[in-house]
């Protein structure tokens, strides 16, 4: 059965991965981010909406923070109330783990509280808390999907950094820290998107999106060094003195800031459990399938 699905944010590296996933069996229309602005958003008589557009978080602390909110809530919100009073059956809101947390102790789940500390993370946790307050009319449903850090094909986010790292032989010395994390392939978040789609035996719901397995910033390292056919060089140096030098680096905006470490040393599990059972399918790719496939894309560059 042919879709009709209307997508936002199709410019975005999800969208540029999710469009060639679903066209050759679907009707994809595109919505533009000065159209969910307006008043009336044309959603072309669609079966579904996928929400992808929003404001990724800025690492460099440099955005306005009411950007978050007017982007990631205010347009979601416009686009929701549109949805409610359409014939679309299926909306689908692309949020982030960080709308549950920017730090996990143990694993994240859904049944967890939120407790995100960034406007990012706050401002897509208000697009799924209004999405949740709305009554639902019979025949609708939605999903709101925190994918961990995406990665595949075409990334240009910090995986991009740690490889230009490695292609350039200079060690990596953050090797004494363990840390345990969990990625998302592109292709198993397009995945579970279609199946979402294309079934009616997905609840409305929350559900955390990532890899089965979990990898450290090491794994990491390894895999990048093996797509350029080198043995990874990894240094373990005192993580204090590493720390002291990030925060130096948050004073006179050097590469390495406490940030950026956190993101390369935390451990951050994310469980996905509840999609896995609902879907009770295996994903394509494993972790380490995916941040090969990834890695190679580099190299190709």
């Amino acid at each position: 059965m042919r879709l009709k699905i209307s997508i936002t944010g199709s410019s975005g590296f999800v969208g540029q991965n999710l469009l060639p996933y679903l066209k050759p069996h679907n009707d994809v229309y595109l919505i533009g981010r000065d159209e969910l602005s307006t008043a009336v958003i044309d959603l072309k008589n669609s079966d579904v909406i996928i929400h992808l557009a929003g404001k990724a978080h800025d690492l460099k602390n440099s955005s306005n923070p009411n950007e978050y909110y007017q982007v990631n809530y205010d347009l979601t919100k416009n686009l929701y109330n549109t949805f409610l009073k359409s014939d679309a059956t299926k909306f689908v809101f692309i949020s982030s783990v960080k709308a549950a947390a920017d730090s996990v102790a143990d694993i994240l789940t859904e049944e967890q509280q939120p407790i995100p500390q960034t406007d990012y993370g706050k401002s897509k946790l208000m697009a799924e808390e209004y999405i949740q307050s709305q009554s639902l009319p019979e025949g609708k449903s939605y999903y709101i999907l925190r994918p961990c850090m995406i990665h595949g094909p075409g990334n240009k986010g910090n995986l991009n950094l740690l490889y230009q790292v490695v292609k350039k032989g200079i060690p990596y010395p953050l090797s004494a820290f363990d840390n345990k994390r969990s990625f998302l392939s592109i292709e198993n978040l397009c995945f579970v998107i279609k199946e979402i789609l294309i079934r009616n035996d997905v609840p409305t719901g929350v559900y955390h999106v990532s890899d089965d397995d979990t990898l450290s910033t090491n794994d990491v390292v390894d895999i990048l060094s093996s797509s350029l056919n080198k043995k990874a060089k990894l240094w373990k140096i005192s993580p204090a003195l590493i720390k002291l030098l990030a925060k130096i680096g948050d004073t006179l905006h050097l590469p390495l800031t406490t940030e950026r470490l956190s993101k390369l040393t935390e451990s951050y599990i994310v469980s996905n459990k509840k999609i896995k059972n609902v879907i009770n399918k295996p994903l394509p790719l494993t972790a380490r399938q995916g941040l090969e496939l990834t890695a190679r894309s580099f190299n190709i560059v």
